[in-house]
C-alpha cells in the first residue's frame, strides 16, 4: 500500500502532487483536511482568540460575509484539484473547514448567528465524487481499512459529554476491524496529531498563551494507545512535521500542503516507510 499523505491546503494546491501520484504509483491520496485559507487569521487572533467574541461582531456581518465568500471560493479550488487526481481520495475535515462540528468539548448556549454556524464544508465536498469522507467513518482500499476522525483543534475536555460520545464512536470503528488491525491493515487518519508527542508542540511564533506547549488531541492519543494501528497520520500543527513511534504505531505529521509539503508512506509486510516531500 502506497499513500500520499497530505492536508492543510489553506487555499493552495501543490502542482507536484499530480506528478507524484502518477510517478510513484500511489494507491490512495489521504487528506487530513483544512482546505480553506483563513484569510482573516490576524483579525481573528487579535479580537477573538481566547474569548467568546465572534469576528463578525467586530467587523460586521456584511464584511464578514465578504471574507467568507473568498474563503469558500479559494478552499473549493483546492478541493477541485484534489478531486482531479488520478487516484482515489479520502478525507477528514479540519478545524478551518467550517463544519462547525465539535468532538472534544461541549458547546454552551445557542448560536449567536445561524448563518455563521452553518456547515459550509459538507455541501461543497459532496459535489466532488472522487473524494470520500471518512470522519468518524471508514473506507476500504485493497486489503487496508482507513478509519478517520476529526480530532479537535486542541487537547480536548476528556470529561465532556461530546468527548465521551465521539470516543465511543471511534472505539466501535476499531472494534469492527479488530481482525484487520491485528494483521497490520488499519490506517488511522485525523486532522490533529496525538497529544504529548514529538509532533504536536506549538512553535515560537504562535500565540503567547500556547507557545511551546503540546497541543495535540487527547482523543487521538488515547485511541492510538488503546488500539495500536500500524500507521497514523495527521497535520494541523504545521511546525510539528515529522514522525514519532507510539508503541507499534508510526504516527506522522505530514506537514502543510500550503507550504508544498506532504509525505509518501508505504506499508509492506507490516513495515512502514515514510518519505517527506
Amino acid at each position: 500500500m502506497k499513500i500520499l499523505a497530505t492536508g492543510d491546503f489553506h487555499g493552495k494546491f501543490p502542482k507536484k502532487f499530480e506528478k507524484i501520484v502518477k510517478d510513484e504509483d500511489i494507491d490512495v491520496v489521504v487528506s487530513n483536511g483544512d482546505y480553506f485559507p483563513f484569510h482573516h487569521r490576524k483579525l481573528w487572533f487579535k479580537h477573538c482568540y481566547g474569548t467568546d467574541t465572534e469576528l463578525w461582531e467586530v467587523i460586521g456581518k456584511k464584511k464578514f460575509k465578504e471574507l467568507m465568500k473568498k474563503e469558500l471560493k479559494d478552499g473549493e479550488n483546492s478541493i477541485k484539484k484534489l478531486n482531479a487526481l488520478s487516484a482515489s481520495v479520502l478525507t477528514v475535515y479540519g478545524n478551518l473547514d467550517y463544519t462547525h462540528k465539535r468532538d472534544t468539548f461541549d458547546i454552551k448556549g445557542k448560536a449567536k448567528w445561524a448563518w455563521d454556524e452553518q456547515d459550509f464544508f459538507s455541501p461543497i465536498v459532496k459535489k466532488y465524487k472522487n473524494i470520500k469522507r471518512i470522519d468518524y467513518s471508514y473506507a476500504k482500499i485493497g486489503d487496508y481499512v482507513f478509519i478517520g476522525v476529526y480530532g479537535g483543534t486542541n487537547p480536548g475536555k476528556v470529561k465532556s459529554k461530546t468527548y465521551r460520545k465521539h470516543k465511543e464512536k471511534l472505539n466501535k470503528l476499531f472494534k469492527k476491524f479488530s481482525k484487520e488491525n491485528k494483521e497490520g491493515k488499519v490506517v488511522f487518519v485525523s486532522h490533529n496529531v496525538p497529544y504529548n508527542t514529538k509532533i504536536d508542540k506549538i512553535g515560537k511564533d504562535a500565540h503567547p498563551k500556547v507557545r511551546g506547549k503540546h497541543y495535540g488531541s487527547k482523543l487521538v492519543r488515547r485511541a492510538i494507545d488503546k488500539w495500536q494501528p500500524i500507521l497514523h497520520f495527521a497535520g494541523h500543527i504545521h511546525e510539528g512535521k515529522g514522525k514519532d513511534k507510539i508503541g507499534r504505531t508510526v504516527s506522522v505529521n505530514c506537514g502543510s500542503a500550503h507550504e508544498n509539503e506532504g509525505a509518501i508512506i508505504e506499508i509492506k509486510d507490516k513495515k512502514v516507510k515514510v518519505r517527506f516531500i
